[in-house]
């Protein structure tokens, strides 16, 4: 399998044309994430507290929920530690309320979002596509409306996504150079400590490159891959006490034992039938010109077939498990996109062409405000049509202020949304017992504020409401210690 052969260089004033398009695609993509992580205390999974926020919340604070993955050791400390990272940053600016360090956090998943665009924009240069018909590619990451919605959410597929495409992008150029070898794999390797699956990434760069002969590449490629699970064993080794001990956990209770069908199963169309129904623009025009770019970019689109047949062939299907596979489609699609352009000689043909790719995006953006939860697949037989936005945002933004007030001793979240699908101390930010609403009742004397609904809310004083939900402060003075009080998540 030969090296993409670049495509001619295009004129300077096409040259300057995409680089000013480029930069409001990336402008626009940007804010739009920013606005949301600003703006929405929903969540789309409880993977996106539990997983990262809540143990990143317990490295630098000091408590937290704990959720099954982080006591049997299911999951790497590498997510929890990049989030931890940022609330140290965050806490040593002075913003140590969840406002400040969950503004920081969010606002950094919603920028490394928009640097994922940018590199779907440089995988598609290293497949020899010019700046045009690149831009128009990254616009269908920046301005999509799953991608966006995705974006702020502090989840593995996320974090990784930005470390495979840039790897990809790096390695698969051709004549890439040895530092870009070292520092694509690294990438890939980054990207596997992150999201375990990454690893499909890694294997298809080793085979891609041994499959155009380039021996030395492979080789050199595999011996870095080599020290980043080298460095994945170690982690796991400090952490957990045996080498590679969250793999082989993760990889036992979801192969062996099957467990994610615990969350739900699907069919094999499920991630065709989500994308459809959540981009049908977008799905549609990838779907052409990814038809186009197959011969052309066929080792990526050996790539991009290979880790999406793996998650089509699990029982339990999430939207956001393709998260890193979108920067990649987009920059297929750019392929597509320039075998179109490539037969057009003059450059208003060429500028429109780019731009329907491009408006297309815009629409996309424009209605992803409108996402429900039936459209990007999640909660299909119970809630299809609730929107997909600030879900549990109420109850979240009501532990913020139930954090913030002096006399809290203990907090019981009386609504029937399990403690999963809430902020936990990610939100509350208070070292005291917090309840979900199997939990004792108000007479055990161990809380003084519940979170409830109205029909409940008798008996204290309402300080604080969203929407449905009111925040309340019982009678009593103070709380009664809980010698049993736990951790985990229930």
């Amino acid at each position: 399998m030969s090296p993409t052969l670049p495509t001619p260089e295009p004129p300077a004033s096409e040259r300057r044309l995409a680089g000013v398009l480029l930069g409001l695609v990336l402008a626009v993509g940007a804010t739009l994430r920013v606005w949301l992580a600003l703006t929405d205390d929903g969540l789309y999974w409880p993977d996106e507290i539990y997983q990262s926020l809540e143990p990143a919340h317990r490295l630098v604070f000091g408590y937290g929920m704990l959720p099954w993955e982080f006591i049997e050791g299911a999951r790497t400390w590498a997510l929890p530690g990049l989030v931890a990272g940022l609330m140290w940053l965050a806490r040593g600016l002075g913003l140590d309320s969840p406002s400040g360090y969950l503004g920081v956090v969010k606002g950094a998943f919603a920028l490394m979002g928009t640097a994922t665009a940018w590199g779907s924009y440089r995988l598609a240069r290293s497949q020899g596509v010019g700046p045009l018909a690149a831009t128009a590619g990254a616009s269908l990451m920046a301005w999509a409306s799953v991608p966006v919605y995705f974006a702020p959410r502090a989840m593995s597929e996320n974090a990784a996504a930005l470390p495979v495409v840039l790897g990809l992008a790096l390695a698969l150029a051709p004549g890439a150079s040895r530092r870009a070898l070292v520092v694509g794999a690294s990438l890939l390797g980054l990207a596997v400590l992150l999201r375990l699956q990454s690893a499909v990434f890694c294997a298809g760069l080793v085979a891609l490159l041994a499959a155009r002969r380039q021996w030395r590449a492979a080789g050199l490629a595999l011996g870095v891959l080599a020290v980043w699970a080298g460095l994945f064993g170690l982690l796991d080794k400090l952490t957990w006490g045996s080498w590679f001990h969250s793999a082989r956990v993760y990889l036992e209770f979801n192969l062996i034992n099957e467990g994610g069908k615990h969350w739900g199963v699907a069919p094999f169309s499920y991630y065709t039938r989500t994308l459809r129904n959540s981009m049908p623009g977008i799905s549609a025009l990838v779907g052409v010109l990814g038809l186009l770019a197959l011969w052309r970019a066929r080792g990526l689109a050996a790539l991009i077939l290979a880790f999406f047949l793996l998650h089509a062939s699990q029982p339990h299907k999430e939207l956001r498990f393709l998260v890193p596979l979108l920067p990649l489609l987009a920059a297929l699609a750019a392929v597509g996109l320039e075998v179109v352009l490539s037969r057009l000689r003059r450059m208003p043909l060429r500028v429109g062409g780019a731009l329907g790719v491009v408006a297309v995006a815009a629409v996309s953006a424009g209605l992803s405000r409108r996402l429900t939860f039936g459209e990007i697949g999640q909660y299909v037989n119970e809630r299809p049509q609730v929107s997909a936005y600030d879900d549990s945002g109420p109850i979240n933004r009501l532990l913020i202020v139930a954090g913030q007030r002096e006399d809290v001793c203990g907090l019981k979240m009386e609504s029937p949304v399990h403690m999963a699908w809430t902020g936990g101390y990610s939100y509350f930010h208070r070292l005291v017992p917090l309840y979900w609403q199997i939990g004792p009742d108000r007479g055990s004397g161990l809380f003084n504020y519940v979170i409830t609904l109205p029909q409940w809310s008798v008996g204290g004083e309402v300080v604080a409401q969203d929407q449905d939900y009111r925040l309340m402060r019982l009678p009593n003075p103070g709380c009664v210690p809980d010698p049993g009080y736990s951790w985990r998540l229930p």
